[in-house]
Parts: C-alpha cells; structure tokens; sequence
C-alpha cells in the first residue's frame, strides 16, 4: 500500500500566496519608484544641511523688542516688498510665504520670482536685515514634488506609499523562511 502525498495544508498555501504577492509588490514598487525616492532621499539630505551648505542665509540678529509689540504683518511685507523692489508699488499677490520667528525677532519675507528673493524684516522696528536669494527653495520643491505642479506632488505621496509598501513587503520576505521553518528549526520539538 503506498501512501499518499501530503496535503498542503491551508495556511502554509495562504503564507506563500502572501509571500509571492510581498515579492512582486516589493520588486515593481522598487523599480518604479527607485529614481521618485532617490530625489526624495537626496534632496531631503541637503535640506537637512542647507545652514552648512549655505543655501539659506543666516541671519545672526537679537530681537530689539517684544513679540507682542511686533508690527502687523501687512506692514512687515509692504517693508520688504519696497526694500526688494524700491520703485514698484508693492503688490501682495507676489509674497509666497513669510515665516515669522518670533524668538529671533523677525519675519523671512519670500517673493514669488525666479530667484526665490527673501527679505529678513526685524519684526518690531520693522529695519532689513538681510535681502537674498534662497538656495534651497528649488530643492524643497523638488523634494514635495510641487516643481511638477499637484500631479508632482501626488508623484512624491506615491513615493512615499511605495516606500512604506517596500518596507513592509521586505520585511516579511525577511521573516516569511522563518516562519516556515517553525519552531523544529531552532531546536525546538516540532
């Protein structure tokens, strides 16, 4: 009488389902997605270390009064917007962002031009500081991805799932052999 081969059991089928599928998901979304997370990992290292790279200027100052005798924001752009361009009237709509740093005493002003220009306003007596462009503002784009617009954006979200996806997926290619093997392979009684 000769015996029959094993049936395979149920949930060793499934973990090899699962574990074919963490492969393939693992291997595509590397290809894929390998040059969105190189960008996205090398310009967020420069990022890191724009000060030392000198892509941001530094701008030693000491606060010359308190935050709550700033000045309104409204004036502090009008400042840097005449000390950027003294014979334009000054026009709002070409202010990208101001980041106000309250324990430094003064507000970065960012203009919406090719250079990226800022302009260091002190926040209460109101004096410029520093006028520039910002080194970094291309590389902080490019790593959101807003360079490529809302669809660059989306791009670099699906970076960062396929990344996450990636990880998991390689971890259980790590871990999946050993389960297989159980508790026999470590000496334990099977």
């Amino acid at each position: 009488m000769s015996e029959s081969p094993p049936v395979a059991r149920r949930p060793e089928r499934r973990r090899n389902n699962l574990t074919r599928g963490a492969f393939h998901a693992h291997l595509w979304l590397g290809i894929l997605f390998t040059v969105i997370l190189t960008a996205i990992s090398i310009t967020g290292i420069l990022l890191n270390h724009k000060r030392g790279l000198g892509l941001m200027p530094d701008v030693a100052h000491a606060p010359t009064g308190a935050f709550e005798h700033a000045l309104p924001l409204a004036q502090l752009g009008e400042i840097a917007l005449r000390a950027v361009r003294p014979d334009v009237p000054p026009d709002f709509a070409s202010i990208d962002r101001m980041d106000v740093r309250p324990r430094d005493g003064f507000v970065k002003v960012r203009l919406r031009d090719s250079a990226s220009t800022e302009a260091t306003v002190d926040l209460t007596s109101g004096s410029v500081l520093h006028i520039g462009p910002r080194g970094d503002a291309f590389l902080e784009k490019l790593h959101s991805g807003e360079i490529f617009g809302s669809r660059g954006v989306l791009l670099s979200d699906a970076g960062a799932v396929a990344l996450v996806i990636t990880l998991i997926t390689g971890v259980w290619l790590w871990l999946a052999p050993k389960l297989r093997r159980g508790p026999a392979a470590k000496g334990g009684e099977p």
